[in-house]
């Protein structure tokens, strides 16, 4: 096997080369063959040396595969130490993105350049990790304090543009990336410039209070993990003491962040999210229909997000609307969200008014008969569903994929409505669906594979994390929300009070308390779906009843201004004394004992809920694996990633 690293001269500059697709991770081999190529180098007729990489990218990372794996030498911060101890000038030169590992090497070399849509970074916290071969060091000697303690706490890469004013790439370089490069070491070798190792460079000037600044800030922004911290901790180190001081404590962090069970529940997820885009039995050659126009049938919160997503990947789209009333009100919730993105500084003006360009109305379904696809996003009504792919069939050319976004109802029955079901799915968008990452697509039992295998290649062109899951009430998520409501339910009556139960598990946490959340989407939604079943499948009154009484008194939830919390003009929640008696006399009329919960049991019971469906789901197939529903829980409910999703929590405790 031919090594992924080459060297050779180029006049007098070597040139190590690395070409290990398709991301050129920094495995083994390739951290072998630069160690290798940087000794050779030393002692040739060299007199400087260019790092650079073949393909689609410079190196992305590290191979997180050998993660957990017996250690293989040489380790990055021996092959890091060496790049930047050479006696030869060294400059790396980037396209594509430089992330976590792959950014360390260019922060080794002396000199960096980039062309211009290049990104770099050092996106470790959010596999629960730290850059752990002078990631932390490096940066802030070259972009200072503040700047690394954003860039690396956050994760998020940044353009080669934003780094060269931070200091961290020395130069942009236009056109061929290689004879930019080349030509750029000449003029620095022509100048005689000096060799820069960034470890010997004096962190700039910063105000010592900006450590605990920092850290009260991560105790909210990433609540319960504990990288973030160690991240703030070796900064401070590398701004208080020598560049070995810092390593050490560097190294001592990263090792107790890869050892914890954070870290391994956040590198679960990493590695879940790709296996969930894999369709058992679906062939990998299946063809794909063409997607370039679609229709959005609803313009409420929902529909004017889902319209967002397609027209923000450059697919046009025609919302439909029952009246130019409702139409209006659409378009201008897609033109508030597109202003909240600007001022948000998620959109450039330019990109949001181009992308707000793509989407056009109509109160006309004949507008959709030469849509690729179509979307229906109305209200959670079978009835309504049905009528309108009985529509869609009437109207839609062949071949276009009838999407329904239902969170509940059954996919199977709403395509009989159509004499096409092959070309029906369910895409089960997440509010606000324009930010929400989760994508549930609902296999029914017609789907056909070219229609399955579209929309999950689609569903990553809109930026969205799929999981497949098949037909029952709810799918993965909402099925598994019932038990978890239906506890949180009875831990009220039986004494525990709202603000407990969703401080304890917020504390745990989660992202929102149950009750939050039901607050946050409508009590009315659920009273409805009950109000449509018998009351043998309604179940055990004691599981809905309150939230029954709080709808018939007319607190439905945040939009109302009265749910299980009051909630003021901010829909700022705050206890209800009003809301406590209800849950008191409905314990008395159905004959529960109040007692003092703890929080732990809160805890063990509401996870337990939630674990003992996702088990249900697996026995009956509605989920591919359990990994799957992981995903669902931490893309689309809020599940802490640190804990690795619902059944890799139970598996590890």
């Amino acid at each position: 096997m031919s090594s992924p690293v080459s060297y050779r001269l180029e006049g007098n500059i070597g040139v190590i080369a690395v070409n290990n697709p398709p991301v050129n991770a920094l495995s083994q081999p390739v951290r072998q063959g630069i160690l290798d190529a940087i000794t050779r180098a030393q002692g040739d007729e060299s007199a400087a040396v260019l790092i650079i990489c073949e393909g689609r990218t410079f190196i992305a990372g590290a191979d997180i595969t050998e993660f957990g794996k017996p250690f293989k030498s040489p380790w990055l911060p021996e092959l890091l130490a060496a790049i930047e101890a050479s006696s030869k000038l060294v400059v790396a030169a980037i396209h594509g993105t430089a992330l976590g590992g792959g950014f360390e090497t260019a922060l080794a070399a002396h000199y960096r350049c980039a062309v211009p849509a290049a990104k770099i970074g050092l996106p470790e916290v959010k596999l629960g990790l730290l850059p752990g071969a002078g990631g932390t060091q490096r940066t802030p000697r070259l972009a200072g304090v503040r700047a690394s303690l954003d860039l690396i706490t956050g994760g998020v890469p940044i353009s080669a543009p934003q780094g060269e004013k931070l200091g961290l790439i020395d130069k942009i370089v236009e056109g061929d990336l290689q004879a930019a490069a080349l030509a750029w070491i000449s003029e620095l070798l022509a100048n005689e410039t000096a060799i820069r190792r960034s470890s010997e460079q004096a962190v700039p000037e910063f105000d010592p209070a900006i450590f605990d600044e920092y850290r009260s800030q991560l105790l909210k922004r990433a609540r319960g993990q504990v990288a973030p911290g160690y991240i703030v901790d070796c900064i401070e180190a590398a701004a208080s003491g020598s560049f070995d001081e810092g390593m050490a404590v560097e190294r001592e962090a990263f090792t107790a962040c890869m050892e914890s069970p954070q870290s391994a529940g956040m590198r679960h997820i990493f590695f879940a999210e790709r296996q969930a885009a894999k369709v058992e039995g679906l062939a990998k050659d299946t063809p794909k229909r063409s997607v370039q126009s679609v229709g959005v049938i609803g313009g409420g919160t929902m529909g004017g997000g889902i319209a967002m997503c397609f027209a923000n990947a450059g697919i046009t789209v025609t919302m439909i609307e029952i009246s130019d009333e409702a139409l209006q009100r659409g378009l201008a919730i897609v033109d508030g969200n597109y202003a909240g993105s600007v001022k948000r500084g998620k959109l450039s003006e330019e990109k949001a008014r181009s992308c707000r360009g793509l989407i056009s109305g109509s109160t006309d379904y004949a507008a959709l008969a030469d849509v690729d696809m179509v979307v229906e996003a109305v209200f959670e009504d079978p009835g309504l569903k049905k009528k309108i792919f009985k529509q869609l069939d009437a109207i839609c050319k062949p071949g276009a994929i009838l999407a329904t976004n239902t969170s509940y109802q059954d996919v199977d029955v709403i395509a009989a409505a159509t004499n096409r079901p092959a070309d029906v799915i369910g895409t089960h968008f997440f509010s606000p669906a324009h930010i929400m990452k989760l994508l549930e697509v609902v296999r029914g039992e017609k789907t056909a594979d070219d229609v399955l295998a579209t929309v999950m290649s689609l569903a990553k062109t809109i930026r969205k994390v799929p999981v497949v899951s098949g037909v029952c009430y709810g799918f993965i998520g909402n099925r598994m929300l019932r038990p978890y409501g239906k506890t949180a339910q009875l831990l009220l009556l039986e004494g525990a009070s709202p603000q407990q139960i969703d401080t304890a598990m917020e504390a745990w946490g989660m992202a929102m308390g149950p009750l939050r959340v039901f607050d946050l989407a409508g009590l009315d939604v659920g009273y409805k779906a009950r109000q449509a079943l018998s009351d043998e499948k309604k179940g055990d009154p004691k599981t809905y009843r309150v939230a029954d009484l709080l709808v018939e008194l007319g607190r439905m939830g945040q939009k109302s201004g009265a749910g299980f919390y009051a909630y003021d003009d901010n829909r700022k929640p705050t206890p209800d004394t009003a809301v406590d008696k209800l849950i008191e006399t409905v314990a008395d009329d159905l004959g529960v004992a109040r007692r003092k919960i703890t929080d732990e049991e809160i805890v063990d019971r509401l996870i337990s809920a939630l674990v003992d469906e996702g088990r249900k789901i697996l026995d009956e197939g509605i989920a591919q694996r359990s990994s799957d529903i992981d995903v669902v829980y931490v893309y689309g409910y809020g599940f802490p990633v640190s804990r690795g999703g619902p059944m890799f929590y139970a598996d590890q405790n």
